[in-house]
């Protein structure tokens, strides 16, 4: 076998269907449109959610609920997580713990904004300088002789 005596399977590859080129092209008459009806005029573009005058699905749904646009997403990171994170080195008790500092440990996404929880217990004093800390959190941090700022 060649490269050059490579061809396509039999029935492979059929030619371009060109379409209102008159009679003699097969597809004269109609151009393979049909007779009459909206998809056979000139510029009938219909949208594909088009559903004939129907009253559409997305109106036909019910709508339920409220979203808030100027809700403000925390990223949740539990005291437990916090102190897993300290037992493996990954958070050094010394330091501040702040949004970078828990990026670099893997405990949040970048640009998140992050809110200690108070899920757990912590028993290392942490100084944490995070958007958002809970009221039962920030207790059990200053309990173990940490500070939130």
């Amino acid at each position: 076998m060649k490269l050059s005596s490579l061809t396509y399977t039999p029935g492979a590859r059929r030619p371009r269907k060109r379409i209102g080129r008159g009679q003699g092209s097969g597809h004269g008459g109609t151009s393979t449109k049909g007779h009459k009806g909206q998809k056979s005029r000139a510029g009938a573009s219909i949208p594909a959610w088009f559903e004939g005058g129907q009253m559409p699905l997305t109106r036909r749904i019910p709508k339920f609920g409220f979203k808030n646009r100027n809700r403000v997403a925390y990223a949740p990171v539990n005291l437990a997580r916090l102190s897993k994170l300290v037992e493996a080195g990954k958070i050094d008790p010394k330091e501040d713990v702040t949004p970078e500092v828990l990026l670099s440990a893997g405990a949040v996404s970048k640009n998140d904004l992050v809110k200690v929880l108070g899920v757990g217990d912590l028993s290392v004093a942490l100084n944490i300088r995070v958007h958002a800390v809970s009221a039962s959190a920030r207790q059990k941090i200053e309990a173990a002789g940490g500070s939130v700022a």
